[in-house]
């Protein structure tokens, strides 16, 4: 069924009146009719009927005109929710972020970036989770960009580097690694471990760090949550090891840097290949990737 007979139809029923119809909608009386023909013979009935000069529907045509109404509206609808969505000055960004990002990092770019007076328009839908989670959301459409780890197996998904970021050892107050300062990750390994889980993309790595060094962790938990990890380090529960996030000054921990092994562990901007991104989505992200740079050197020496 032709669209624009539809809602050709909607206007002469309005008009009641094929010329006042045709001059309304800019084409030509005989075009309009034989639009209107075509509907009827598709149809299979007679939507109008001739009344003096004018035309009215008939009984067909009043129960048709409730259905189009209907069905027009919902597509005029949902044609100004996409323009609004994907609109270049107004559009709305769905963002997912792992859980080290959310106390400081991506309020702080979301702010830095709302700010510029191309951008005050733009709104956004916030998702957080673990790596493996969020690279599902990708696929299944349910986000447009996520900030996360690095998974391998992932041919789908784009990821550009956005920021490196440090790893550390977190203990207890007066934990007897607390007066080292700096450790070799071999040395934690007789030590109670607060571990991510496996959907955790920091899992991998921190995983192939004790690999290098020759030690197994001695795992007695495993939690997908940054703040959640340094609580349970902060009462005694064990010691881990985790990203040196900001929050970590307000936990009663101890923060070691790592001397050995050597890594580099990274924070991606991930998007599915070659999918459509609209323009504030594209804007956000390439915002995003300078502004992460120059955030992770500012402030994670200083943590």
């Amino acid at each position: 069924m032709n669209l624009r007979h539809l809602q050709y139809f909607r206007v002469i029923a309005e008009t009641e009146h094929i010329t006042q119809a045709a001059i309304k909608l800019s084409i030509t009386q005989p075009s309009l009719s034989h639009a209107i023909s075509e509907l009827e013979k598709e149809l299979g009935t007679y939507l109008f009927e001739k009344q003096g000069r004018n035309i009215r529907l008939t009984k067909y045509g009043k129960l048709f005109l409730s259905y189009v109404n209907r069905a027009l509206d919902e597509l005029e609808k949902g044609e100004k929710k996409v323009r609004e969505l994907t609109s270049p000055s107004s559009g709305v960004i769905d963002l997912a972020f792992i859980y080290t990002l959310g106390a400081h990092f991506v309020p702080a770019l979301v702010q830095s970036f709302s700010l510029l007076d191309d951008h005050k328009k733009m709104s956004f839908t916030f998702h957080q989770g673990n790596t493996k989670n969020i690279i599902q959301g990708l696929k299944d459409d349910h986000y447009d960009i996520a900030f996360c780890s690095y998974m391998e197996h992932e041919p789908e998904i784009e990821f550009i580097p956005m920021a490196e970021q440090e790893l550390v050892v977190i203990t207890p107050k007066n934990h007897p690694l607390s007066e080292l300062g700096s450790i070799d990750l071999k040395e934690t390994a007789s030590y109670p471990m607060v571990y991510f889980n496996p959907k955790s993309g920091l899992r991998p790595i921190i995983d192939s760090l004790f690999a290098k060094v020759g030690a197994r962790p001695n795992i007695v938990c495993e939690i997908e949550e940054d703040t959640a990890m340094a609580g349970l380090v902060s009462v005694g529960y064990g010691i881990a090891v985790m990203p040196r996030i900001s929050a970590l000054s307000h936990f009663d921990v101890d923060v070691l840097n790592i001397s050995n092994p050597s890594y580099e562990r990274f924070i991606y901007v991930a998007s599915v290949r070659n999918r459509y991104l609209s323009p504030a989505a594209t804007e956000f992200r390439n915002f995003a990737i300078n502004y992460g740079k120059k955030f992770f050197l500012k402030t994670h020496k200083h943590v």
